[in-house]
């Protein structure tokens, strides 16, 4: 791990252990995200985004779920040899993250003066006059207006995209290194979302802050990821700078996600649909896991997994054909 890493994964394995057999959520990736870069996770959903997300937290439920192997070295140590008590003061003070529902994660008996306090008071302590301050001074960098006002409110009385930006002013109160992003616009009208990518750029150019955005959306990649992992059924299957991802993509899982995505030189009606639906993770298909859905799958692809490759130097692909 070179001094210019935040994090690194290798061999990443989250398991969860059902009546039915082994779900393998995420199934032996690995991951690199660089200081001040942005990797975006993309793939449908139940690819296992946003449980490689509670891995790297350690958050994973226990029983059922279970980090079953993998190294994730946070700027040098293996947080998978840490303590619960030592990941607890790395979790929202060095590492943060934006939950995919903001109101699902605030607690409505308190206001967000109290939730937004709380986090800084636990991390850093001080004296509640510079509690106060640094209160005010989160909320400020999202840019909500009147601040005073919205400390004193609850969060049902506050709109989608002015949650959404409590949650980011929660995440960044204590200047995280980096800073996880579930799918934090998803809920959110179009305006709304080009507010909260806009808001999320400052704040990675302004403070250095690494990121990891996970969302299902091809069509927010460029606005805000410097590059991009595709999972696919617990695997990474192609990893490169977004330029690359978007317009070179060499995975044909990647180029049918491309393909339906809508995009205004586009006919709507000429949209590709992904035939069939991502495997059950207790009975993956042999071979590749995606060929059942690919229209180019080949004898190969059913019998032996592609391994990850470096097709065109920085461009990584698992598959026989691309």
């Amino acid at each position: 791990m070179n001094a210019e890493e935040v994090i690194l994964i290798n061999d990443l394995r989250t398991y969860f252990f059902v009546e039915e057999g082994i779900v393998k959520a995420v199934d032996g990736i690995s991951l690199r995200i660089r200081r001040g870069e942005c990797l975006g996770l993309v793939g449908e959903s139940g690819c296992g985004k946003s449980m490689t997300a509670l891995s790297i937290l350690r958050l994973v439920p226990e029983p059922p779920g279970k980090i079953v192997s993998g190294q994730i070295c946070f700027k040098g140590k293996d947080l998978m040899r840490l303590s619960e008590k030592a990941m607890r003061k790395i979790r929202g003070k060095e590492i943060s993250m934006i939950f995919q529902e903001p109101s699902a994660s605030m607690n409505p008996a308190f206001s967000i003066g109290n939730q937004i306090k709380e986090v800084i008071w636990f991390h850093q302590g001080g004296e509640r006059k510079t509690i106060m301050e640094k209160s005010i001074e989160s909320l400020r960098a999202v840019q909500i207006p009147d601040v005073r006002r919205i400390l004193s409110q609850y969060p049902h009385e506050l709109s989608g995209g002015m949650i959404q930006r409590v949650m980011i002013a929660m995440a960044i109160a204590c200047e995280p290194d980096l800073l996880i992003c579930d799918e934090p616009t998803t809920a959110l009208d179009i305006s709304t979302q080009a507010q909260i990518i806009a808001l999320l750029n400052e704040l990675r150019r302004e403070r250095g802050t690494s990121m990891l955005f996970i969302t299902h959306d091809l069509g927010i990649l460029s606005w805000i990821c410097t590059s991009a992992a595709v999972m696919y059924a617990g695997n990474v299957i192609e990893y490169s700078d977004i330029r690359s991802i978007l317009r070179s993509p060499l995975h044909p899982y990647t180029q049918a996600l491309i393909e339906s995505t809508p995009r205004l030189d586009t006919n709507p009606d000429k949209l590709r649909v992904i035939s069939g639906q991502v495997p059950n993770l207790i009975h993956s298909p042999p071979g590749c896991k995606f060929h059942p859905r690919c229209h180019l799958a080949k004898e190969s692809c059913k019998e032996t997994s592609p391994s990850m490759t470096e097709k065109v130097e920085g461009h990584w692909v698992a598959c026989f054909l691309s």
